[in-house]
């Protein structure tokens, strides 16, 4: 297939609906396998990914008003990786532990970041996306420490508090930032270079339902 017939097939809108709305049904199925099999705060994550994902359709009233499905098979990343290489570790790192919540996190930031650009007159600049992606994702993570430590005091479970000391467990929740901050960064830069730069994400969605914005560089870029 040609350059152009390629291109012509990625920024289909009818095929962008239809990837989306698949792997939106994917992140339904895991999180309900997640919740069987007694994963109770990634069924949770899972579940406010795919909510987050179908916020355009929903405000809009409109099926094909979807994400670009790059979009949600990076957020869908972290639970495809958890499943295939659960347990692995590599210099002492769990994947499924730091490495892969955090990537979560991100996507879920780099969510946002897509719908505010795509489907709302909200316009940011080079470096300003960037940054709003990394301290979204930082606040993204920060929610999540706060829902496991309240799940943990009302609950009863022990996702935070699990016996260990107590600067133990600071320290672990120091490097959860961390890791989320490098997530952070990583999305940042996808969603400045790729998303608002190459992907075309003005030719998926129906032209009614996009941000009416100025001309602007990125406009011209993506020409």
């Amino acid at each position: 297939m040609s350059q152009t017939g390629l291109r012509s097939v990625v920024e289909s809108r009818r095929i962008n609906t239809a990837l989306a709305w698949l792997l939106v049904c994917f992140l339904a199925i895991a999180a309900v396998v997640q919740f069987l099999n007694g994963e109770l705060q990634w069924a949770g994550f899972t579940v406010a990914v795919a909510a987050v994902a179908i916020v355009p359709a929903v405000a809009l009233r409109d099926p094909t008003s979807m994400l670009p499905w790059e979009v949600l098979f990076v957020a869908a990343l972290p639970i495809i990786g958890r499943a295939l290489i659960a347990g692995e570790r590599l210099a002492g790192m769990t994947f499924t532990g730091r490495v892969t919540t955090y990537l979560a996190v991100a996507a879920v930031a780099l969510i946002v970041a897509v719908e505010l650009d795509v489907f709302t007159p909200v316009r940011m600049n080079h470096s300003f996306a960037v940054v709003f992606v990394v301290i979204t994702t930082m606040a993204a993570a920060g929610v999540w420490a706060v829902v496991r430590w309240l799940s943990d005091i009302l609950l009863g479970t022990a996702f935070l508090l699990d016996n260990r000391p107590n600067e133990i467990i600071e320290e672990a929740l120091m490097w959860d930032f961390v890791a989320a901050t490098v997530a952070g960064v990583f999305a940042g830069i996808l969603f400045e270079y790729y998303f608002r730069r190459r992907a075309r994400l003005h030719h998926r969605i129906p032209e009614s339902d996009s941000g009416v914005r100025p001309d602007s560089d990125d406009e011209v870029t993506d020409r």
